[in-house]
């Protein structure tokens, strides 16, 4: 696993280009930097219409988080109601109710229904995207997240009819955990995250690298580059084990 990975390390990449840019903001842009309050809907339209249920979040404020609660830990990510899994739709006609009555919410995407989100470092997301993409691996939706982490949206395994054939709970990972970690989330039925677009404090976004018109591929045929690019990014940040770190280490 991974024997290939050194040669692509001395060789100029143009996924890092891409990820660095960021998006120029004209004077008629909106607060979330993708274009009117139409383009907004259309991005969230989209969300929907690939099948992934959403439903409204937070919004920063400043610094701060729009909900009220004080010293919030997870500012922005988080969804508005405590029903959010089953509040999460792909109705257009209520996203667009929301999307109009809540204009500066953001949105979540409600995991383990119809799709999974493999969630790791963007520096070990760009370098597995990369080399996902030059083996021709089929690769869904990829979204940058706050600029520190990568989203990698895939069909889900579904709920089994043998429950314990479900994936062990210390792969998955819980949507209110925000301390830093080099290695990938695997959020699944009860977890969730933010979808494009979305503001964070601090001027930091969400947005789309590959958009939700690409298929959901199965996790499976991303997990090992995935995992092998988190090690080695955590062996090159200085951790003890890179791969223990591969997977969260707990819930």
């Amino acid at each position: 696993m991974g024997d290939d990975f050194g040669r692509y390390r001395g060789t100029e990449s143009r996924i890092p280009q891409w990820l660095r840019r960021r998006p120029k903001k004209n004077a008629g842009d909106s607060a979330f930097g993708e274009g009117d309050a139409a383009g907004r809907e259309a991005l969230l339209f989209a969300v929907a219409d690939a099948g992934m249920p959403i439903s409204p979040a937070a919004h920063p404020v400043g610094y701060r988080c729009s909900c009220d609660r004080i010293g919030c830990p997870t500012p922005a990510r988080h969804p508005l109601s405590f029903a959010w899994q089953t509040q999460s739709t792909t109705d257009r006609p209520q996203i667009e109710r929301w999307a109009r009555n809540q204009p500066e919410a953001n949105f979540i995407t409600a995991t383990g229904m119809v799709h999974d989100v493999l969630d790791v470092p963007l520096e070990a997301g760009g370098s597995a995207l990369e080399r996902l993409l030059e083996r021709g691996i089929d690769v869904g939706p990829v979204a940058d997240s706050g600029g520190d982490r990568m989203l990698f949206f895939t069909a889900t395994r579904g709920t089994p009819e043998d429950e314990d054939e479900w994936w062990p709970c210390e792969l998955d990972c819980h949507p209110e955990t925000m301390d830093e970690h080099p290695g990938l989330r695997w959020h699944c039925r009860g977890s969730y995250v933010l979808v494009p677009p979305a503001r964070l404090p601090g001027e930091l976004s969400v947005r789309w690298l590959r958009g939700p018109e690409h298929p959901l591929p199965d996790p499976l045929t991303l997990l090992e580059t995935l995992t092998d690019a988190c090690a080695r990014y955590a062996g090159e940040n200085g951790e003890l084990d890179p791969h223990a770190v591969a997977w969260p280490l707990g819930r």
